[in-house]
């Protein structure tokens, strides 16, 4: 079943300046390990890995995944 969730992967694209999306770590300890910071229009195509439990996004973006499309706000 892992190996499903690896292969997932989403599409972030940013609806204004400064969109930060954020890797999150798994384990005990849960902290950011990567960030990206993009600007309007930009596209960012993000996946879950074996270091990577979720992905949290700031600004006004559009999340596209295979269960649907989130509008952040």
């Amino acid at each position: 079943m892992a190996e499903n969730v690896f292969n997932d992967f989403m599409v972030i694209k940013a609806e204004e300046n400064g969109v930060n999306v954020m890797g999150l770590t798994r384990g005990a300890n849960t902290r950011f390990h990567h960030i990206e910071k993009l600007d309007k229009g930009e596209v960012i195509i993000a996946q879950f890995t074996e270091q990577t439990a979720a992905v949290k996004v700031r600004g006004k973006a559009t999340i596209q995944t295979r269960h649907g499309v989130i509008n952040a706000e």
